[in-house]
């Protein structure tokens, strides 16, 4: 199995990489449009600021190509925040594979909102065999509304969505590479998508 990482330079890939090492599967980190087209399954990572991100992408035409792939992909943290509509973080438009809007916390909150918190309302064949309300590691100063596509709901202050899915494009907020045995049994499904 042909597993593409998207590298676009915003991204914590070693902890990916690591966590699907674990599962015996090596990934390939790359920006080339044919070999993410061809990929079994493409993994969309981001750590950093989205509108600079967004720029990256959008000088390597990712952000044509990544809303046009029939694969599973999956968006975590800012690549499931750039695959929404619109966020707050640099006033930038996203890929609008998912309908929400991204929005900074409240300032009464902590921000970032960091560390583990629990994800309920699971309704997707990615959360097979997790139990709702298990606990993910987060790290994230903005969120993505509830909408249509939402199949994960987290509370810090207010509900927000934790997992989002449209068809073959799937997106977290949290960092399933560092959570644990419920992360690494997200990464499995996925895999058998």
């Amino acid at each position: 199995m042909k597993i593409a990482l998207i590298d676009y330079g915003a991204g914590n890939i070693q902890s990916i990489r690591f966590a699907f090492d674990r599962l015996g599967v090596k990934t390939m980190l790359t920006s080339n449009s044919e070999v993410i087209r061809q990929a079994d399954r493409v993994v969309f990572p981001g750590v950093g600021e989205a509108s600079s991100a967004m720029t990256k992408l959008k000088i390597s035409g990712l952000d044509l190509l990544i809303p046009q792939l029939t694969q599973p992909v999956l968006g975590i943290c800012l690549g499931m925040q750039l695959m929404c509509r619109y966020t707050q973080e640099g006033e930038t438009k996203g890929l609008g594979i998912f309908d929400a809007e991204v929005k900074r916390f409240d300032t009464s909150l902590k921000v970032p909102h960091m560390g583990w918190n629990t994800a309920s309302q699971l309704s997707s064949s990615l959360f097979a065999h997790i139990d709702s309300d298990s606990y993910f590691y987060l790290v994230h100063s903005y969120y993505a509304s509830i909408c249509e596509q939402t199949i994960g709901v987290t509370h810090y202050g207010h509900s927000f969505s934790s997992a989002l899915q449209l068809k073959n494009f799937f997106g977290v907020q949290f960092h399933p590479e560092k959570s644990s045995t419920v992360g690494a049994q997200l990464l499995k499904n996925f895999l058998t998508l």
